[in-house]
């Protein structure tokens, strides 16, 4: 696609902070809500914690790819489970499964480096990986409406599906009809313009006595203070020590939880820089090289830990804002890592974050979901589909991983995704091999 800002280039620093703040938004909400997930109660995992491991994790993983790859990590949803069992060995357990996690990326990535990555491009053609890449965005698609749909509150609202409709409306005019400025920032002005409608809705209910009409969640501002000390997982591991670690086997414990998720989401990692390859029209599996991305996302992931507790990962989320704005900029992306790191400490702003209401982020998530999408999408075009060699490929992707085939090996569970792109690449390989005269 045509960039506005390519890799290397830096948008004047007044607008940049504003591009930065929209890439913040784009990844808060899923950052934000895997510490609630996995602990609710905030002992060991809190969400100022996660957005300061997500900031440092990013910025090493920029330095690893040499400033090549404009992609945003944050808290991976792959690895709510293990943490979730690994709080009940502390903070020095949630570190350790992030370490081992990591491992197994640095170890790929040693392989690949010693190897190279030719044999990543003939394993994962267009035909495998465009699929795949749809269907990462697909997938999203019931996580979008049930945020519109405010299904976590466990009940319909019409009320609460008018105020999505109207962020995603928003956002789709200042990216489509707005000035030029505000195609560059249309997730700022869709979620700042859908939260004052909201808050004035919030502010009639309360007056009137309507429930249904208060959407805001004000309550997140309750006791809020100036700047408070984000929960570091480092802090708590020297204070903690290994008093909840009894034995060896609680570490071959947590080596299980942790290793075996890191080879699944590997899968992910490879399927988003070949959708970001594409966007920003070079290829990331060869320069700066897949051994460097999953070197930054691996050792990004342990840093990320140190102090967040959470596994970082590449969100789509930022490679559909990337998309939609044109704006690849490597430093709009550092400066979002740095709000993040900064913000972690400013109270106000995780309350304000927490105050979105879910249709809010559901409505802009149409369009983050929707590029990821079409992106994979895309990739198919130069695929013969009239072929029913490709037409089964396809197939045996996207109907298991719409579907939501998984497979559960004791502990372990395979996601769909990575599911149905195991079985694209066996039906790939098998049924889809050509001779020589043919390629």
């Amino acid at each position: 696609m045509k960039l506005v800002y390519d890799v290397h280039q830096n948008p004047p620093l007044k607008k940049n902070l504003i591009y930065a703040f929209q890439q913040l938004l784009a990844i808060m909400a899923a950052t934000l809500l895997v510490p609630v997930l996995v602990d609710a109660s905030g002992t060991y995992m809190s969400q100022p914690a996660a957005l300061f491991g997500a900031g440092v994790g990013t910025l090493f993983y920029l330095f690893m790819t040499q400033k090549k790859s404009p992609v945003f990590l944050g808290s991976s949803f792959a690895f709510i489970s293990p943490l979730a069992s690994a709080v009940a060995f502390g903070f020095l357990g949630i570190f350790l499964g992030a370490v081992f996690a990591g491992l197994v990326y640095v170890i790929i990535a040693l392989i690949i480096k010693k190897t190279g990555s030719a044999w990543v491009n003939k394993l994962l053609p267009p035909v495998v990986i465009g699929p795949t890449v749809a269907l990462i965005g697909l997938s999203l698609c019931g996580s979008a409406v049930n945020n519109i749909n405010n299904t976590a509150a466990g009940s319909y609202s019409l009320v609460h599906i008018l105020i999505g409709v109207i962020a995603f409306l928003i956002t789709v005019y200042a990216s489509t009809k707005g000035s030029k400025n505000m195609k560059l920032i249309p997730f700022v002005i869709g979620i700042l313009g859908a939260y004052a409608i909201a808050l004035a809705l919030t502010f009639i209910g309360n007056a009137a006595n309507i429930p249904a009409l208060q959407i805001v969640n004000l309550a997140a501002f309750d006791g809020v203070g100036l700047f408070r000390m984000p929960n570091l997982t480092f802090l708590g591991m020297f204070k903690e020590g290994a008093s909840k670690l009894n034995s060896i086997g609680d570490v071959v414990s947590i080596f299980m939880l942790f290793a075996p998720v890191a080879f699944v989401v590997l899968a992910e990692h490879i399927a988003d820089h070949k959708n970001l390859s594409t966007i920003i029209n070079r290829d990331l599996i060869t320069e700066p090289g897949l051994h460097r991305t999953l070197l930054g996302d691996g050792i990004g992931s342990m840093i990320g830990s140190f102090f967040g507790g959470c596994p970082n990962t590449t969100y789509g989320e930022s490679v559909g804002c990337v998309a939609i704005t044109g704006n690849a900029s490597i430093s709009t992306i550092a400066i979002a890592a740095i709000y993040c790191i900064v913000l972690s400490f400013f109270d106000p702003f995780v309350a304000f974050v927490n105050s979105i209401p879910s249709c809010i982020t559901g409505g802009v998530c149409i369009a983050l979901y929707g590029f990821i999408a079409v992106s994979g999408l895309k990739m198919l075009q130069p695929v013969d589909l009239n072929d029913n060699r490709n037409l089964f490929v396809v197939a045996a992707i996207l109907v298991p991983g719409i579907g939501g085939l998984t497979l559960n090996l004791g502990p372990v569970q395979i996601s769909s995704i990575a599911t149905a792109l195991i079985l694209g690449i066996i039906v790939n390989v098998v049924f889809n091999r050509r001779d020589k005269k043919a390629e």
